[in-house]
């Protein structure tokens, strides 16, 4: 059984897959062309995919030997989910292991934004003198009390939702494509229309599983709906925010900050307006980026290859109908 696998994993996942009957197939250069890992591919029985590039039809028309897809990732829309359905292939992902470490960075980022902290860090590595205590400069704002608002209350959302609460007695609000009624009973959150989401507002944190219907959807229309001091953050996927549109609404004072663990390109060009706002904080998506969370998302990712070699079904597979 070939297994290819384009990048090194933690250590936790490199174990379990060294000492099971896999044969692995790994470039020496991670750093890998599409036709190199479609080259690549069309050798194997399964892939485990670290961060590569479209899964879809054309991909499985190339490589019609893979019969399984592990990704190393809590999301999946570079995975056309309905074709690897179609063909009864089996794809998972990592969920839970990293939701902690993935809400630490959007709670880091609402406070990083609400204080200046990022700029004003800044400020200090590139030499500017503070002469004197100025009553009216760098101010951010206080968050206790305000409203946190979550597009998209699942697993991470959730975890945001707690510190957010626990912290600054933020009340929660949230829209999902449908309700969630276990997280309403356990936050008190209350189910509000995307408009609502909007208006009442003043952090609303992206959360949600991203598709190609969401390209955008964070745009002028939208930025024009939400509250003066609203900050947006932004840890799921780039694609939700027009970039350019944020710019805007940012230095026509629509919203008042804006953090962002992805972004669209990515990583974010060194030439990008957003970098020079005082209000800004842009990361270099390291959300799960924890030796724990990583480590747990290995293990996951490598499971899930054993299960398949084993004929078993994948333990995270994300379409359990491949299997009746």
């Amino acid at each position: 059984m070939k297994i290819f696998i384009n990048k090194m994993i933690p250590e936790a996942g490199m174990q379990l897959l060294n000492r099971s009957d896999i044969e692995l197939i790994m470039p020496e250069n991670p750093e890998i062309t599409y036709d190199e890992w479609i080259s690549y591919c069309q050798q194997c029985d399964a892939i485990l995919n670290i961060g590569a590039y479209k899964i879809d039809a054309n991909f499985f028309d190339l490589c019609p030997s893979v019969k399984a897809v592990s990704l190393f990732s809590v999301g999946y829309d570079q995975v056309d989910l309905a074709e690897a359905t179609r063909r009864k292939i089996p794809v998972s992902n990592t969920p839970d292991v990293l939701s902690k470490a993935t809400s630490d960075i959007s709670f880091m980022l609402m406070l990083m934004v609400s204080r200046l902290a990022s700029f004003n860090s800044n400020q200090i590595r590139i030499g500017v003198r503070f002469k004197y205590f100025n009553p009216i400069a760098n101010l951010g704002q206080e968050l206790y009390g305000k409203t946190l608002g979550v597009f998209g209350l699942g697993r991470i959302g959730y975890e945001m939702a707690i510190k957010c609460q626990a912290a600054y007695q933020m009340p929660i609000i949230y829209h999902n494509r449908n309700r969630n009624i276990e997280m309403e009973e356990k936050l008190g959150a209350k189910y509000v229309s995307f408009e609502e989401l909007l208006k009442r507002s003043d952090v609303l944190s992206i959360h949600a599983n991203y598709s190609v219907e969401h390209h955008g959807m964070f745009n002028a229309e939208v930025f024009d709906q939400m509250k003066s001091n609203a900050i947006l953050v932004n840890t799921a996927r780039g694609g939700f925010v027009n970039e350019a549109d944020l710019y805007q609404a940012l230095v026509n004072e629509k919203i008042w900050g804006a953090g962002l663990d992805v972004t669209d390109p990515e990583p974010m060009l060194p030439d990008s307006p957003l970098l020079k706002l005082e209000r800004v904080c842009v990361l270099p998506h390291i959300g799960s980026a924890t030796l724990e969370a990583r480590s747990g998302m290995a293990r996951i990712a490598a499971e899930n290859i054993i299960a398949f070699v084993k004929e078993e079904k994948l333990v995270t597979c994300l379409n359990p109908e491949v299997y009746n």
